[in-house]
Formats: C-alpha cells, structure tokens, sequence
C-alpha cells in the first residue's frame, strides 16, 4: 500500500470532522489536494466558477447544516477571491474552513509569482489562521483550525504550500478526536438569581430576539408567557422566533415594522436574547437592559447593560424560568400587541391597491405571491439590497422555512452561491433565490454551476434595472441618483442558453403560474420578474442619518408597503387581547 502525501491526511481529517464538499476552483497549488479528493469517495469536489462563490457557498452549508463545510482556493489571486465570502460566513458564526493554496515553500517571501501572505491576510475573517510549513504540523494544526470553526462558531483558515501538499505525510499517528459540536453553556446561579430579581421588579418587560435563539422557540414563547413580555426580533432573528408567536410585535431596524420600537422603548426592562443588533440608535438609553449571549464579546457592544449574562438562550431559559413570578398584568402587552396590529393595518393598503394590474409589477407583489407559492420548507437565499426588504417583510416563517443572506456583512451577489450550498446539503429540499438584478449579474457566472450539476436551485430575479437601495440612500440624502442603472438583458434568455428553464414575466396575472411552472421543473430554474423601479414611497420627514449606514434613528417607516401575513397573524393575536 502506498504512503499517504499530506493532502491525503488533509483530505483524510476534512472527512473525519463532517466535510462531504470542498467547494472551489483548482489551480496548479491546489492539483494535490483535489486529487485526493478525486480519489477518496466520501467527499466531493464542487467546482464553481469564482472563488468568491465557494465560500459563501460553504457559509450557507454551514449555517443550513448548523455543520462544518470547506473551501478552497489556489495560491495568490485564487485563495484572494474567498475573501468576501469568508468575512460574511466569519460574521454570520458559520463554521466553515478555508484553505489556501501557498506558492512553493521555497520562495515564500522573495517575490515569487502570484505571491500572497494568506497567513496574515485572513486574519480579520477568522478565529484561527495559520501557515504549514512541515509535513509534520499538518495534522495538529488542522485538527487546531477545525476545532476553532466549530468550537467557536466561525473560519479557520490553513495555508498550505502546493509543495508540502504533494510530500509524504510523516508515519500516522493516533488519530485525535475531533470536536464538531458544540456544547450549551450555562451561567452561574448568581446571574440567573441577578436577573430573575429585575424581572420579577420591571412592571414591564420586551423581549429582543436574534439568531441566537435559533432552536429556543418554545422557552422563549414560554418565558414570555410567563412575564407578559411583548417579542421583537431582529432580521436574523424572524425564522427562528416569529411564527406562532402571540406576543409578536414585529422588527426593528431600517427594514423593520410594527411596534417593535414602541416595546423596546417604553418598557422598564428589556432583555437582549442572541443578538449583537448593531444598529444602536434603535435601542434605548433609558430603561434598564440586561443581555444573554452565549459569546461574552458581544456582551455591552452595543448598549450600556445594567447585567451581562453569558450563556446560550435556550439553556438559560430553561434555568431562569422557574426562578421567575408569574405576572398578571398583562396592559403593557396587549397595548403594545394593538399598536403592532394597527401600524401593519396602516401599511398594508398601500400594498393592496391594485398591484395585481400595476405594470411594472410591483416588487411586494411578487414576493406575497412567492411567499404563497413556495414549499412549507423552503430555504430562502436573499440578496442584499431591496430583497432584505421583500424577505424581511412577506418571506413567512413557520419553524422549517430557513433565510440564509448576509444580513451582517451586507455583501451584494450572496443569494445565487449561497443557494448552491444549501441545494448541495439537500438535493429534495426547495431552494428559492431571491436575488436582485444587481447581485445576480456581478456572479452570473456561477449560475453555469447550477447547470453543471444539475442543482434545482430556483432564482427569482427581481429586475428593476437599478441598484435599488442605493438609489433610496442616494435619495433620502439629498443627491441624485447616479451610477445605479443597470443595462440588462432577457435574464431569462440568458438562462434559457446555459442550458436552464428561464421564463420572463412582465404581467401580474403571469407571475403566479410562471412561479408555479419553475417551481415544478426538475432542474434549475430562473424567473425573470420585471419589477417597479418607483415602489418606493419615501414619507416626507425623513433625515439622511435614517438611512446612511442603516441606522434608523426614529420609529416611522420609511418603507411603504405591505406586510403579507404578518397582518393575519396580528389579527389573530388581538383575539388574545381583553375587550373593554
């Protein structure tokens, strides 16, 4: 039997650790690597057509699969192009390990062609990177990289010179156990004691949700049950905590709607559960704020906290909820619950006036018909820009549906890769992309991945010719827009030619059946949608500081429009508020 090279072992520890997909583009200092993994059947090489693509491909692996994924790319320009997608998958706790390809070991720091410093390069994007430079270090320090991804929800990055690759792995050694879960974490009595005590004293209390209360649904319904606490949410948190939620009031943020700034703000006490929300004009300066977080760095980044409580929200919970008095008056809540109903109740018209007739059809409309259409487990894939705002606001989650865009690093292009990472972690699950003409066009390229393996990834392109959000920036601060139209062509022809279903809808009473007839092809698919570049209704008193940057520093709405079935599920929840 031959010895194992190193890229062997490396492919060898990728399979240990969970990795079924390396996704990237090969090059002359990766050629060792992916033939080992030609050679080893329990993992996949992805080609993909921009290393860009590859890593936010692994990122929505990672955060669909809640596992570790992998990429890769080439020394210099190739390992170079992963970088966007590993800062979004970085700030999105997706555990995802990159390797970068290195120029030989022998001309490391004399100029050689196409010579990078990976080592310090990813350093901002990662919890771990580091260079092997010997055979014998590659085993630890992989087993060290991957342990960093998982153990703290993140990248790790190993550069490996193309030469070391192709070396004789040394004589194997025991094989180490590899974390690739990780634990809860549980705080001490004294917090938990600490902060059922300010519950227990606030006569009113707001629950904020982000994404880490992804899987503590039913403590976080159960606790604010319990203290009659109205529920708000961030943007990444809405999939995990808004549906079936009779103490929804909506989100909070630009994109936000409701009465979710109303509960944060006229509260005694709010709590922070799982979210790093950056968006600080949003959050009060005077009532007391306490926050759980599971990562003790993000404890207080945002706001001044009376108690920081370092542990994971469900465990928490669980702990603090039997420490905590049952409260009675529930006024604050079914306040804030008729607020939250009667501001959607406001917007909602503005939605319902003859979009079904509107030409050029107008984005809300196609997102409450796709909404309408798509699978009870969809994976949505969402496009920076104006399809946050179609996403946050019609996109209804139930508990299986996921949202996977990059929502804190704010990348254009992500939903059309990501997707393919989400299709390739399960072939029979829908995978809709809601991409915008902008994003879609800036990595077109790798929608000939999806052909090339025949993903079914189903793109529903909302083109309005224009970089829409951009445009509103532009606007709200006083300037013409300028450099933001896009000269498109017959995105559906284009898809048509790659060898895809393509079909181009540019009528209302087209959309619904164009939807239905891609959703129903078996391949890949892409819907051309022709959409409003004038659906934005700006309202008269708004200030540049509203928008710039995202941060919204006052409770109207800037956006205008409807707001699908969140109004049915307020509707239903004022039947739980008493009549006088």
């Amino acid at each position: 039997m031959a010895k194992q090279n190193v890229a062997e072992q490396f492919v060898d520890i990728l399979v240990r650790a969970g990795v079924r997909r390396l996704y990237g583009v090969v090059g002359d200092s990766l050629n060792p690597v992916v033939d080992a993994v030609r050679r080893n059947a329990a993992i996949d090489w992805i080609h993909v057509r921009h290393e860009e693509s590859a890593a936010f491909a692994a990122g929505a692996e990672a955060q669909i699969t809640r596992k570790l994924a992998a990429c890769a790319g080439s020394c210099g320009p190739g390992n170079l192009h992963l970088i966007n997608g590993l800062y979004d998958a970085h700030r999105s706790m997706a555990p995802v390990l990159a390797l970068a390809s290195h120029i030989p070991s022998s001309e490391i720091g004399l100029g050689y062609f196409q010579e990078t410093h990976p080592e310090r390069l990813f350093q901002e994007c990662s919890h771990y990177c580091e260079l092997i430079s010997s055979p014998k270090q590659m085993p630890r320090l992989l087993q060290t990289a991957i342990q960093h991804a998982v153990g703290r929800s993140g990248v790790s990055v190993v550069a490996l010179p193309g030469d070391i690759a192709a070396e004789p792995a040394p004589e194997k050694a025991a094989q180490s156990a590899l974390v690739t879960s990780r634990p809860t974490v549980r705080p001490g009595d004294a917090e938990i004691d600490a902060l059922a005590e300010m519950i227990d004293a606030a006569g009113k209390v707001t629950l904020f949700c982000g994404s880490g209360t992804a899987g503590a649904h039913a403590e976080v319904m159960e606790f604010a049950g319990r203290i009659k606490s109205p529920v708000g949410h961030a943007l990444r948190g809405k999939e995990f905590i808004q549906y079936d939620n009779p103490y929804d009031v909506g989100m909070s943020g630009l994109l936000g709607y409701g009465a979710a700034y109303e509960a944060t703000h006229e509260c005694d006490l709010l709590i922070l559960l799982g979210t790093d929300f950056p968006y600080n004009a949003f959050l009060p300066d005077d009532v007391r704020i306490a926050q759980i977080d599971v990562r003790p760095e993000v404890l207080g980044r945002r706001s001044r906290l009376d108690l920081a409580v370092w542990g994971d929200v469900r465990e928490t919970l669980r702990c603090l909820i039997p420490r905590v008095k049952e409260k009675t008056d529930r006024r604050f809540l079914d306040r804030m619950l008729k607020k939250h109903a009667d501001a959607l109740e406001g917007v909602v018209k503005a939605y319902t006036r003859k979009v079904d007739k509107h030409i050029p059809i107008h984005p809300e409309y196609v997102a409450a018909v796709l909404d309408e259409v798509a699978d009870g487990e969809a994976v949505f894939t969402v496009d920076t820009g104006m399809c946050n705002v179609w996403a946050a606001r019609y996109v209804s989650p139930n508990g299986r549906r996921r949202i996977v865009g990059s929502f804190s690093h704010g990348s254009m292009a992500n939903a059309l890769p990501m997707a393919i990472g989400a299709q390739f972690a399960d072939r029979r699950r829908q995978v809709v992309a809601m991409a915008g003409d902008g994003g879609f066009s800036m990595l077109m390229g790798d929608f000939l991945t999806l052909v090339q393996y025949d993903l079914p990834v189903k793109v529903v392109l909302f083109n309005n010719s224009s970089l829409g959000m951009v445009e509103l920036e532009m606007l709200v601060a006083g300037l013409p827009s300028y450099g933001t139209a896009n000269t498109n062509p017959d995105f559906a022809a284009v898809a048509r030619a790659c060898g895809a279903y393509g079909v181009r809808v540019e009528k209302p009473k087209q959309l619904a059946g164009a939807l239905k007839d891609a959703f129903r092809h078996k391949g890949p698919a892409l819907v051309d949608v022709v959409t409003d570049p004038n659906a934005l209704s700006i309202p008269p008193k708004i200030s540049a500081e509203m928008v710039t940057g995202f941060a919204l520093s006052a409770s109207k709405i800037v956006l205008d429009g409807g707001v699908g079935r969140m109004l049915q599920m307020a509707r239903s929840n004022l039947r739980n508020v008493p009549r006088p």
